[in-house]
Parts: structure tokens; sequence; C-alpha cells
């Protein structure tokens, strides 16, 4: 087990916000999570302690949204989230974290600032679309893989859609239950479930619920449009920060 006072004092502000982003209050702040707890520890490291962490989450909200979620959208970006998670692993090897880093954040900004320029916010929903969603999905099993930073490629396929904001949510919390129990086999092969890894996860757990309950209580209590200016705000966020990060490493 991690005895280090430095990484709690990352972790467990880290499992908080991935708590309230994973009961639906303000998704993209979820991405997060890597991020700062890989301050301390190698961004390996510290996905292979949130992995199970994240999955607890996932039980908690898979009861929680059960009876509202996109089961059609769930059919067009599971299939694609597979794919994206097998060539993930094959890449593990070569694939740098500030590549990464630079592209999850890339990808967020273009996204958000395409909406607020323009005008999508004003723009009639989009209905399902098997091409990019499938697409979408496979992006979203990549990062989800590499940093557990699936998030913003998800937002991508499922914001335009202007779904209602608890069907939206369910339907987030079951594409990233199965995401995060299919990386499960490659995670063990990579060696990500180490005795230490598995001891820190444990002293963290408590953490989950907690954090998720949070974030339930703030879903139902915030309205539907400013949930959705939280969303895109917290995704451009996001994206500013990782492309800081990505970016440090390359300018010395």
């Amino acid at each position: 087990m991690i005895t280090d006072p430095w990484f709690y004092a990352a972790a467990i502000p880290a499992m908080l916000l991935v708590g309230l982003s994973k009961g639906g209050f303000a998704g993209g702040l979820g991405i997060l999570g890597v991020p700062m707890m890989a301050l301390v520890v190698s961004p390996l490291q510290a996905a292979g302690i949130m992995l199970p962490i994240l999955i607890a989450m996932d039980m908690i909200g898979v009861w929680a949204y059960r009876k509202t979620f996109d089961k059609k959208n769930l059919m067009i970006l599971l299939p694609g989230a597979a794919i994206g998670i097998l060539i993930a692993f094959l890449a593990a090897s070569y694939v740098t974290d500030s590549f990464v880093r630079l592209l999850i954040g890339g990808i967020a900004l273009a996204f958000t600032l395409d909406h607020w320029i323009g005008r999508r916010a004003e723009a009639e929903a989009k209905p399902r679309n098997r091409l990019k969603g499938s697409f979408w999905g496979g992006v979203g099993g990549f990062t989800s893989f590499v940093a557990h930073a699936g998030g913003p490629p998800f937002q991508i396929y499922m914001l335009p859609q202007k779904l209602d904001k608890v069907v939206y949510v369910g339907t987030s919390v079951m594409f990233f239950t199965a995401v995060n129990l299919i990386k499960v086999p490659p995670y063990i092969a990579l060696g990500q479930f180490q005795t230490e890894n598995l001891m820190t996860s444990l002293v963290l757990l408590p953490l989950a619920p907690i954090g998720m309950l949070l974030g339930i209580k703030a879903l139902h209590v915030i309205p539907e449009k400013p949930f959705y200016r939280i969303a895109y705000a917290a995704l451009f966020l996001v994206g500013l920060k990782l492309i800081w990060d990505g970016a440090a490493p390359l300018l010395g």
C-alpha cells in the first residue's frame, strides 16, 4: 500500500471529483482523476489504482440509473469502444502519456468552442448516428483504457442529442460500466493489479459512494439548462488542463 501522505493529498480530492462525475454532476470533471494522482505517482500506476474504484462506483450507478438509459445508443457505442480498448492494449508500450493528454485536450477544446461559437445550443437535437457513434465510441474506449479519460469522446457524440439529463447520465453510467469491465483482463495482463495498487484502492474505496451520492443529489437539484452549461464549461476547463499537462514535457 502507498504510504506517502502527498499521494493521499492528491488522491482524496481526485476520488471525490470522480465520484461527483460518476453521479452525473459536471461529468467532464471526472477526467481529472488520473492527472491529479499522477502528480505523485506514474500515470500508469494511477490508472491501475483507480480502475477497481471506478468499477465499485459503476455498480452504484447501475442501480441508481437502471431504468433511465438509452439502449440504442449503447448498442452503437459499445462495439467501437471494445475495438478502441483492444487497439490501446496492443499499443500500450508505444503511446506516451503526453500524446494522450494532448489528444484528449484538443478534442475537448475543439468541441466546446464549436458548441459556443457555432451556436449549437440553439440548434435542433441531433439523431443517433451509427457511424459517428462507432467512431467516438472507439476513441472513448482507447482514451479510457490509457487514462480513464473516455468522457470527452462520449460527450462529443451524446451531448448534441440533447437527451433528458437523467437519461444522458444513465447512458453514460451504463457505457462506462461496460467499458471498465472490458478493461479488466488487459489491465491484468499488463500487471496493473499489483498488491500495492490493490491495497491502495481498498483504502480509497470508501470515498466512492460518498462522491457519487453527492453527484446524484446535485443532478436532481440542478435544472436542465444550467446542467448542460456546467457540462460544457467543465469539458472546456478539462481540455485546457490536459493540453497544459501534455505540452509541459515537450516544452522542457
